[in-house]
């Protein structure tokens, strides 16, 4: 019998596969990088036409031995780490701590985890494509040296322990930018004039201040809106000119990582990096039950940035819709969508692997967030392949004294693919214009030219324009795929690190730069440019995907990064020696009550809190909610003893590792005690009783409540059973096995979890 190896990824896939391939081969999985840089050292030599020294992991020693071990067994090893070049150079790495037997490796990967995917490449297994792993590591050594040559930079001159990164501080830099434009923006006045009208069969319909016939008017004050009330609160309201129209809307094409990044912040305000764990979870496989097939993979691989559908989906889709819907449902011919320019092919767009598995079919196997996202994905796959919708628009022009009031509606007249999904769009600020559009207008009644309809009222309300909203995770998302900074596997890490880092910060749904992010944002233009200039990030990126198309060497694209960046470096380094720079505190609104102030924000080790910007004068901090307010302030619960130090009474106070009994009149009084739990087992080894209590970690441990003055303790939960051997007490482990108390004892019994 063949012994076949198949290595994957990640742990969570190998059930899926495993269950597709059989018993001739053995699923195992690296659990990430085996390999990498180490983190002492910057590990690239530069001179050397950047070789890298790359070590084992640390923590992974197990892993790789028992890579080894399975390795040395097999006939044939299959690398089947994830279909991009964060999965090619995986392989790589797994191919050099196999050593010898890596001769017997070959790279395969899916697309999909269904068993025809996975059967179909392991029929066609490959070479390691090394242009891809130059690309990734490409990456990777542009990464590692902008944080190991600028982050010093900033420790002289801001503070130790920030870093800095190429895109993450481009990524910043784009939020800052944000906040310096809403700073500046100065709002300006503008009116509108509302008309309800009322045609001769009593029906209402609602029409706005336009223009003149020649031409389209804004009005800018009071005093132009009253002149426009004036002229036609007395006149008539005379049908001018009705436009009718017919429109054809498209469906969206399928989701890249982006768009499903962004369209699950509008519909659930879902984080980028919850999005991407709830797709991992679909890729890797739910299991659905005996009657549903069991594990299986419920989508396509979920970073990508193509709009590619293999034909095979395509006609699954055609024939689910036809026989779902009917045949006007579906488009004269197949739907092809066009990627970006420079877009990777490799995989396709984000879809259902089965359209036959409707999410209300499936729906109790999986999570509520799972069967959002789920039912999000097939819902606007399906919507992609099936025909267009058609819309009747109508738009009505009244003219009363010389002035334009315009409506404007529309009707439905053949749903197509808005039957089951229609497109959200981002938050859009107030605009005169809205009106305007057919599509935003609901249906309006029939209306015949030249008749005449009467003002139920006349309503002119001021508005002002409004500052361009900050950034959300959505916003972000899109602006860094327009710019063509970053790719779908680096959108979530950078959200991640800029807020982890505290350059960026949460507000509500928006993303705010903290005084810090300001600071470095402000040295980094400065200081290099290149670094945090779009057009040139967006460069090195299209030079990384030129590496993986084996149009570039990795050592070229970084010597041309690397002339250019050392210059600024050494100009940096010079100029900055003596500059230490100052981070604005950051303020807030809550005002101390000890000595006045204007509290700041500060970070603990719990994450922010209000402090007295006169510390250590004055000591007084409040807690803070998400938002920044203050949190309120619970009574501590009083126990039912004094304290032995000073008489006064004693509270229960929240640590690190529970619950604990402190002085109330600490920090004059520094009398603590453990509150620990009888469990109602008393002690094998002097009788009291045993407690439960919080250890290291937070574990929970069980010990003698004169402990340490008795020493027994452990980690498993006591029992009052007796041992039927020894008599000692029983000791119940979360596995479900009971043992003895007593070491010298062998007794073990399988228990009831």
């Amino acid at each position: 019998m063949a012994n076949n190896l198949v290595i994957l990824e990640s742990p969570g896939k190998i059930g899926t596969v495993k269950n597709y391939l059989g018993s001739k081969y053995k699923v195992i999985a690296s659990i990430g990088h085996v390999r990498d840089l180490p983190k002492s050292t910057l590990g690239i030599d530069i001179d050397n036409g950047f070789e890298a020294h790359y070590i084992n992991i640390r923590g992974k020693g197990d892993v790789i031995k028992e890579l080894k071990k399975e390795a040395k067994k097999a006939d044939k090893i299959f690398f089947a780490t994830d279909p991009d070049r964060e999965g090619e150079a995986i392989s790589w790495h797994l191919a050099s701590v196999l050593g010898e037997y890596s001769n017997k490796a070959k790279r395969i990967s899916f697309n999909e985890i269904t068993k025809s995917a996975i059967k179909e490449a392991i029929k066609h297994p490959r070479d390691i494509d090394i242009d891809l792993v130059n690309s990734q590591q490409a990456r990777r050594f542009l990464d590692r040296i902008v944080g190991y040559k600028v982050s010093p930079v900033l420790w002289k001159t801001v503070k130790s322990g920030l870093s800095a990164g190429r895109v993450q501080s481009v990524a910043t830099k784009i939020i800052v930018e944000r906040e310096e434009e809403i700073k500046r923006f100065k709002p300006v006045e503008f009116w509108t004039v509302d008309a309800n009208l009322i045609d001769s069969k009593r029906k209402s319909v609602s029409a706005r201040f336009y223009g003149t016939k020649t031409k389209k008017l804004t009005l800018k004050s009071e005093n132009e809106t009253n002149e426009i009330l004036e002229a036609v609160k007395n006149g008539e309201f005379k049908v001018h000119e009705i436009k009718k129209g017919k429109k054809t809307k498209l469906p969206a094409p399928p989701f890249i990582t982006s768009t499903l990044q962004q369209e699950a912040s509008r519909k659930f305000n879902f984080q980028s990096q919850k999005t991407m764990k709830l797709a991992q979870e679909l890729y890797e496989g739910i299991n659905l039950g005996a009657e549903l097939g069991g594990v299986q993979g419920l989508i396509t691989y979920m970073r990508t940035d193509s709009l590619r559908i293999s034909q095979e989906a395509q006609l699954a889709a055609k024939d689910f819709i036809v026989k779902k819907y009917g045949k006007e449902y579906f488009p004269d011919k197949l739907r092809i969508y066009k990627s970006k320019l420079n877009a990777q092919d490799a995989h396709e767009a984000i879809r259902p692997s089965n359209v036959e598995l409707e999410p209300q079919k499936i729906r109790k196997h999986l999570t509520t967030d799972q069967f959002k996202l789920y039912k999000l994905i097939w819902e606007r796959f399906v919507a992609s392949q099936m025909a267009s919708a058609k819309i009747n628009t109508v738009v009505v022009d009244f003219e009363n004294n010389g002035y334009i009031f315009r409506s404007s509606g529309y009707t439905v007249d053949f749903l197509g693919y808005m039957t089951i999904y229609e497109e959200t769009n981002d938050t859009t600020q107030m605009s005169a214009d809205d009106a305007f559009d057919p599509e935003k207008n609901a249906k309006i009644p029939s209306i015949a030219e030249n008749e005449v309809l009467k003002a139920k009222k006349i309503d002119a309300e001021q508005h002002f324009t409004e500052p361009p909203l900050r950034f959300d995770e959505a916003t972000l998302i899109k602006f860094l795929e327009e710019k063509g900074i970053g790719r779908p596997s680096t959108y979530t890490p950078i959200i991640t690190v800029i807020i982890a880092r505290g350059y960026v910060s949460r507000d509500g749904r928006y993303l705010k730069p903290t005084p810090l992010g300001e600071v470095t944002t402000t040295i980094m233009n400065e200081h290099f440019p290149d670094i945090v200039d779009y057009k040139f990030t967006a460069i090195m990126e299209n030079r990384l995907d030129t590496i993986a198309s084996g149009k570039e060497t990795l050592e070229e694209v970084l010597s041309d990064f690397y002339k250019g960046f050392s210059v600024e470096l050494d100009k940096a380094n010079k100029s900055l020696s003596d500059h230490v720079i100052e981070v604005p505190k950051e303020e807030t609104n809550i005002i101390c009550e000890k000595c006045g102030e204007k509290m700041i924000i500060k970070n603990g080790r719990f994450g922010k809190f209000a402090a007295c910007p006169n510390y250590p004068k004055c000591k007084n901090t409040k807690t803070l909610n998400k938002d920044g307010t203050i949190a309120e302030q619970h009574k501590p619960e009083v126990a039912d003893f004094k304290c032995e130090l000073c008489g006064a009474d004693v509270v229960i106070r929240h640590g690190q590792f529970g619950d604990f009994y402190a002085c109330s009149n600490y920090p004059k009084c520094k009398f603590t005690k453990a509150k620990v739990d009888a469990i109602g087992v008393k002690c094998p080894k002097c009788g009291e009783d045993i407690v439960s209590k919080i250890g290291k970690g937070n574990k929970q441990f069980y010990s003698c409540i004169k402990y340490p003055e008795c020493d027994f303790s452990t980690w498993d939960l006591p029992t009052n059973k007796k041992c039927p051997e020894c008599g000692e007490i029983i000791l119940k482990k979360k596995t479900g096995f009971e043992v003895c108390s007593n070491p010298k004892c062998s007794y073990k019994a399988r228990g009831t979890k």
